[in-house]
């Protein structure tokens, strides 16, 4: 009878969960049998495991051979446990460096020829294992850049199961197909931030833009086509100060558990954009996959911002599936295989036409639709999700008269440079809390008696919500976005023209 273990990581969600792996043989027929809730993936494992010891020229012991991956409370998942499994296995048969090989954390999937291929996650399983203490980490090749994003991880970078066993005393072969690693398919291009500069006119679509980007608030675009919508909802994430470095960790996290994170340029420091196309289904939006799921767009935005273009052609159950992280900035998502919490504080960003032919705006002369055509296609954007909606903007056509009338337009830089102060002050400000921006902050804080909030305007506000004009919802809304429009001026509290403003920019939500 002899006894080998090592360890390894498993994910739930963004946390990593460190898992030791122990690996049993004794006489008897020859059998292998993983213990312990693994999935299928991991149960699989037996086989990948054992053609990969045969592809580095190591004996399989014809014993009988149990794993167990402990905790066994905790359900295990993925592929990223074979190389653990391996290790275990091989420990226990008599691998020479036993120590060393039950000291370190093994991620990574093995391939039926023993070499190792990347996974996903890698950047939360290697920090989950410095957490825990065990800082040296062996990671596929392909995995090895993303790995050492983790301070304080002693990252060894593996091609082939034979290459390992080597390095822990024992004999194996290892190929020379082995040198040319298999590395992680490259995650689409990231998406250049545009320039302000290219949008002319629409002087009140661009300073709902830059109100939305200094608070970190949800913006609604309603306008025919042609009017500048998308282009202008394109240029908000350019708006957007750099993550701060607890804010670039989160994203890089979710990212690596997605797959989407490019480990070369180091942790992400901008905001994410996110545009899915309106065919999108449920599981894409919110997450998805056989057992936990994983994120889904709105998590991949977290952070950033989520362009709904054409809101209203969005199936309406992708919409309602929004309103739970707009109020909470997190989506918990329960599976038959567990529960996962992702963050999801993102800044949505909805353009819609008037209509479905779009031609509704102005007097609506060219508009071929019934007013029921419209009220229906309208209705698609159900009033709770409205309302979460802190800002509602149209945007008209354009005319020559307003276009001989507008400023030269401002770029991007001068208009980012306004936020980045707006953001300052509100830092400054909720200093000691847990929110960084007018957009996160509760109501009953904002309302309370110590915020310094004019009479007046709590007069004017009290009135709105008496006739209906506003929910409790809406009102707490009008009063983040009046703070966000003092901020941008440079004032210690909002006046009766910032809630003016405020409640204008509310418009008919």
């Amino acid at each position: 009878m002899s006894l080998g273990r090592t360890w390894t990581v498993t994910l739930t969600g963004l946390e990593g969960r460190v898992i030791e792996v122990e690996a049993h043989m004794s006489q008897g027929l020859p059998a292998f049998a993983v213990v312990g809730l693994p999935d299928a993936a991991v149960n699989e494992a037996r086989e990948r495991v054992r053609a990969a010891v045969h592809s580095s020229g190591v004996t399989w012991p014809p014993r009988r051979t149990t794993v167990n991956l402990s905790p066994a409370s905790v359900r295990k998942t993925g592929t990223g446990l074979d190389l653990a499994v391996a290790v275990a296995v091989l420990t226990a048969a008599g691998l020479p460096d036993r120590e060393r090989a039950g000291r370190a954390v093994h991620l990574g999937e093995l391939g039926l020829d023993g070499s190792l291929r990347p996974i996903a996650g890698v950047l939360p399983a290697v920090a989950a294992a410095v957490a825990a203490g065990r800082c040296e980490v062996v990671v596929p090749e392909a995995n090895a850049e993303e790995a050492r994003l983790v301070p304080g991880a002693e990252v060894r970078a593996v091609r082939h199961l034979g290459e390992l066993v080597r390095s822990y005393g024992g004999e194996a072969h290892v190929p020379e197909a082995a040198s040319s690693v298999l590395t992680a398919p490259p995650p689409p291009p990231r998406r250049a931030e545009t320039d302000l500069a290219d949008v002319r006119g629409q002087d009140e679509a661009r300073f709902a833009l830059e109100v939305a980007a200094a608070g970190g608030h949800h913006l609604s675009l309603l306008g025919p086509p042609g009017t500048g919508k998308s282009m202008l909802a394109a240029r908000l994430p350019g708006l957007l100060p750099d993550l701060s470095e607890s804010e670039a960790v989160e994203v890089s996290t979710v990212h690596s558990i997605a797959g989407t994170l490019r480990p070369q340029h180091g942790l992400m420091r901008r905001p994410p954009f996110e545009s899915p196309h309106h065919t999108a289904t449920e599981p894409a939006i919110v997450g998805g996959g056989s057992g936990l799921p994983r994120p889904g767009v709105i998590s991949r935005a977290h952070r950033g911002v989520l362009l709904l273009d054409e809101a209203p052609e969005f199936k309406p159950t992708v919409l309602e599936c929004l309103r739970q992280p707009l109020e909470n900035g997190e989506l918990i998502l329960e599976r038959s295989g567990g529960q996962a919490r992702y963050p999801a504080r993102f800044q949505l960003v909805m353009t819609a036409n008037p209509c479905p032919c779009g031609l509704a705006a102005g007097k609506g002369d060219r508009c071929t639709c019934s007013p029921n055509e419209r009220r229906r296609y309208m209705r698609r954007l159900s009033g709770p999700l409205r309302d979460r909606v802190d800002i509602h903007v149209q945007v008209p056509p354009l005319t020559r008269a307003s276009l001989a009338l507008s400023e030269e337009p401002e770029p991007s830089v001068a208009v980012a440079a306004r936020v980045a102060r707006a953001r300052e002050r509100q830092r400054r400000r909720l200093a000691g809390t847990p929110w960084s921006t007018n957009a996160e902050v509760p109501g009953e804080w904002l309302r309370s008696s110590d915020r310094g909030l004019p009479n007046d305007i709590r007069t004017v506000l009290s009135r709105a919500l008496e006739r209906g004009a506003l929910s409790q919802r809406g009102l707490d809304r009008v009063l983040r976005v009046s703070w966000t429009l003092a901020d941008l001026a440079g004032k210690d509290h909002p006046t009766i023209d910032e809630a003016g403003t405020a409640l204008a920019l509310r418009g008919s939500a």
